[in-house]
């Protein structure tokens, strides 16, 4: 039976150190979240971010925007943030409304305010092999986990389902600049399975089961990024967790496996971003 990847463990434990490091600040970060139109989901989960910045001792501001607001009352906005001193990071929650080019927008903010680590600047940093001023939470939170139960990323083949700018390109990216061989599969790949039966390290993040007990080979750590309700409501991710458990050495639960770690990512990139500014 695979051994469970605690997000939640981890992330409690990161909350903790940070906690203890805010507690001692005098002057405390403050992340500024941008939240244009009516998404549930995009509530629930700037919510969520303020909450939990705040319980941490992290400032928060949250700007709302109807769904008809211009790219340019946006854009405004995050310029008027770039130019204030007392904002440490800057956060537009995505989706933006369809009418919104979602690129000018993120590359409107400064790189060093940049804490979803989106912007051109950053990217282009991380596809060069350079630092950035952060990584991208998701991928940075699945590199912790994968560091905190060590499990090793050089000379591995890592195999990664999807191609998003969030998770999928700065995953493999990242995975790349660690020593593995990565492979990247997608819609269009051919032969699927055969080629996720040769990953040592398995990342889907998909958004749909894709996933089954036949896909893996032994002892392959299985970190399973996607979550979605089923047609039950149930949530779950890209993996059968049941099943899959069986072969893998590791793997990520959903939920309670990469979610927590990508919030616990936003707020080390927030105060990451605090420290290189008061340098």
């Amino acid at each position: 039976m695979a051994i469970i990847l605690d997000g939640k463990k981890l992330r409690d434990k990161i909350f903790e150190d940070l906690k203890n490091k805010l507690d001692k600040m005098p002057q405390k970060p403050t992340l500024a979240v941008i939240l244009a139109g009516d998404n549930p989901a995009s509530q629930i989960y700037v919510n969520t971010k303020k909450k939990t910045a705040e319980k941490l001792g992290i400032k928060s501001v949250v700007i709302e925007y109807p769904s008809n607001v211009t790219e340019k009352e946006i854009i405004d906005k995050i310029n008027e943030l770039n130019n204030d001193k007392t904002i440490t990071a800057i956060l537009v929650q995505l989706p933006l409304p369809g009418h919104i080019n979602k690129h000018n927008v993120l590359d409107t903010i400064l790189p060093q305010k940049d804490v979803d680590g989106l912007t051109a600047f950053n990217c282009g940093k991380l596809f060069a092999g350079e630092k950035p001023y952060v990584y991208p939470c998701t991928p940075k939170g699945i590199l912790l986990l994968l560091d905190e139960y060590n499990i090793e990323i050089e000379g591995k083949h890592v195999v990664v389902l999807g191609r998003s700018n969030l998770v999928g390109r700065p995953v493999a990216q990242m995975m790349l600049n660690r020593n593995a061989t990565v492979t990247t599969c997608h819609s269009k790949t051919k032969n699927l399975t055969d080629i996720i039966k040769t990953a040592d390290i398995l990342i889907s993040a998909v958004g749909k089961s894709v996933v089954g007990e036949n896909f893996i080979k032994n002892n392959c750590v299985v970190i399973d990024v996607g979550i979605f309700k089923d047609e039950t409501g149930h949530i779950r991710g890209d993996v059968d967790f049941d099943k899959v458990s069986k072969t893998a050495s590791h793997i990520s639960p959903v939920p309670g496996g990469v979610g927590p770690m990508t919030i616990a990512s936003l707020m080390l990139n927030t105060v990451e971003l605090y420290e290189i500014s008061t340098l």
